[in-house]
C-alpha cells in the first residue's frame, strides 16, 4: 500500500508500548501512543515504590521507539464510525487502525468502608497516595494488607522487611496460583518476616473502618493503614464507546485480537478478552499480546491473513522483600508445576524478570520486529478449550477467583 497508514495505540503500559514499537517496523505507518502519563509506569515495581525502594517509572524515551508520537492525554471515547479517538483535553486523533491497550486498575471492593478507608495499589497514582499515608503512620503501627495474590504478598513482605507489623488477610488461600510446595515456601518466608497470615472463609473482609478491619468470622484487626490489593477492574472506555465487552469490561475479540465489532480495532493486554477467554493479567501476557496485536495490524495492512493467538506461560515470580523471592514454574497452559526456586535465587530471578521486561521493550524500540516470544509454540490447551466451547465456563471460574 502506498498511502500512509495511521495507527493509534491507547495505553502506554506493557502491551501498548510493545505494540507501538513493533508497528514502526513498516514504512508508511505513523504510530501515535495516547497515554495520560508522561512516563512509563513499571507496574510490577509499585510495591517497591510504596516502600520507598524504587521509583517504578521509566522515561518513555528509554522504552519507546523514536518514530512513535506520544500524546499525553486521556482517551474519553472511541468513535468507531468516524475512526477517531476523542481526548479529555479536547480534540481528537484519527486512525486507520486502533490498538486498545488501556490496561487494568483497582475494582470497587464492594465492602463497606473499603472505598473510603482502604488504599488500593493497582496504579501509580494509587501508590502515590498510599506512600505518604505509610510515612505518616508510626513505625510500630499495625498495617493490614488485603489480598493473597502476588501484589498482596509482595506488599506485605516489603513492608514487614522494614519492620512494620503487617497482617495479610487472604480471604481464601495464600497465593492461589502457587503449587502447594510453593505456597508453603512463601508462608515460611512471610513467617520469618513477622507477617501474620490469615486464611480461610473467616478471613474474608466484612467491613473496613478508619482504624480497623472487621472479618467475616467476627474478628476485628487494628489497622492504622489498610492496603487493598484484592480484585481488579478495567477502564470503561470500550463500554462507553459502544463496543462489545465481557462482564468486566474487557474488549471482546477473536483469536487474532480483532474486535468483534470492528476489524480496524485490536485489543491487547489486561483489557482484552479474546474469544471471551482472557489470559491471566500480567506483564508476562501483556507484552506478547501487544506484539500479536501489532502483527495483526501489519498483516491486514499487507493484505495477509493474520496469525491467531498462541500464548504460553513460564510461571509466576513473586518478591518477598529484597532478600528473597519465589519463581513458581508452570506448564505452558499456566498451571503451576511442583518445581519452584525460592530464597535468594528466587529474589535474583525476580529481579532479572523486572529488568528483562524493560529490556524487551527497549530492544523492540531499537529493532522493531525483533521480539518473538509470542510465537513460541504451546497453545494447544487453549485451542482445545475453545473447540469444546468452554470459554464462558472458564471465564466464570476466573471471576470467582
Amino acid at each position: 500500500m502506498s498511502e500512509n497508514i495511521d495507527v493509534v495505540v491507547i495505553g502506554g503500559g506493557y502491551a501498548g508500548v510493545m505494540a507501538a514499537n513493533r508497528l514502526t517496523q513498516r514504512d508508511g505507518v505513523t504510530v501515535t501512543l495516547v497515554n495520560p502519563r508522561p512516563d512509563f509506569v513499571h507496574r510490577i515495581r509499585l510495591h517497591q515504590m510504596v516502600a520507598g525502594k524504587d521509583p517504578a517509572v521509566v522515561g518513555y524515551r528509554e522504552v519507546l521507539a523514536e518514530g512513535v508520537r506520544l500524546v499525553v492525554d486521556a482517551a474519553v471515547r472511541i468513535d468507531a464510525a468516524g475512526r477517531c479517538v476523542e481526548l479529555a483535553g479536547g480534540g481528537a486523533v484519527g486512525y486507520d487502525y486502533l490498538v486498545y491497550a488501556v490496561g487494568s486498575g483497582s475494582a470497587d471492593p464492594g465492602v463497606p468502608g473499603a472505598a473510603e478507608f482502604a488504599y488500593p495499589i493497582a496504579t501509580f497514582e494509587e501508590a502515590e497516595r498510599l506512600r505518604p499515608a505509610l510515612e505518616a503512620a508510626p513505625a510500630t503501627a499495625p498495617v493490614v494488607v488485603v489480598g493473597a495474590g502476588p501484589t498482596g504478598i509482595e506488599t506485605a513482605a516489603e513492608l514487614a522487611e522494614q519492620g512494620r507489623a503487617v497482617t495479610l488477610v487472604c480471604g481464601g488461600v495464600l497465593g492461589p496460583y502457587l503449587h502447594a510446595r510453593g505456597r508453603r515456601s512463601v508462608a515460611r518466608r512471610l513467617g520469618k518476616l513477622g507477617v501474620t497470615v490469615l486464611e480461610g472463609p473467616d478471613a474474608r473482609v466484612a467491613e473496613v473502618a478508619r482504624d480497623a478491619v472487621r472479618l467475616a468470622g467476627g474478628r476485628e484487626l487494628p489497622s492504622a493503614v489498610t492496603i487493598w490489593t484484592a480484585g481488579f477492574g478495567v477502564p470503561d472506555l470500550a463500554v462507553r464507546s459502544g463496543l462489545r465487552t465481557d462482564a468486566l469490561g474487557r474488549l471482546l475479540t477473536d483469536e487474532t485480537l480483532t474486535s468483534l465489532d470492528d476489524d480496524r480495532i485490536l485489543a491487547a493486554g489486561d483489557s482484552a478478552a479474546p474469544s471471551g477467554l482472557p489470559l491471566r493479567m500480567s506483564c508476562q501476557a501483556a507484552i506478547p499480546l501487544g506484539a500479536r496485536a501489532a502483527d495483526t495490524v501489519l498483516s491486514r495492512i499487507g493484505d495477509e491473513q493474520p496469525a491467531t493467538l498462541n500464548q504460553v506461560f513460564a510461571g509466576q515470580c513473586i518478591s518477598l522483600g529484597r532478600g528473597a523471592g519465589i519463581f513458581q514454574f508452570a506448564h505452558k497452559n499456566d498451571t503451576a508445576l511442583w518445581f519452584h526456586v525460592a530464597g535468594t535465587p528466587g529474589a535474583k530471578l525476580k529481579e532479572i524478570v523486572c529488568k528483562g521486561v524493560v529490556k524487551h521493550l527497549a530492544e523492540e524500540a531499537h529493532k522493531p520486529g525483533g521480539y518473538g516470544l509470542h510465537k513460541v509454540s504451546g497453545g494447544g490447551v487453549r485451542e482445545e478449550v475453545l473447540r469444546n466451547g468452554l470459554a464462558g465456563q472458564v471465564e466464570r471460574e476466573m471471576i470467582k477467583v
